[in-house]
């Protein structure tokens, strides 16, 4: 496993919040970034994409 930089481990672990927080979503009906930001859950999910497509791109490019 590669290291990664800063950048690469912030979002790592957006992504796997988003996970997290879809897995919550499917069994229980909960949503916990909701829950937490309420009104500005759209903000954190905005982030969690940007870090997927950042993690995509920098798997496809070698970055990482």
């Amino acid at each position: 496993m590669k290291k990664l930089n800063t950048v690469g481990l912030i979002a790592l672990i957006l992504v796997i919040v988003g996970g997290l927080n879809w897995g919550l979503v499917g069994f229980f009906s909960f949503n916990l970034v909701s829950s937490l930001f309420g009104s500005l859950s759209y903000v954190i999910y905005d982030l969690v994409g940007l870090s997927a497509l950042y993690l995509l791109f920098a798997y496809f490019m070698g970055k990482e």
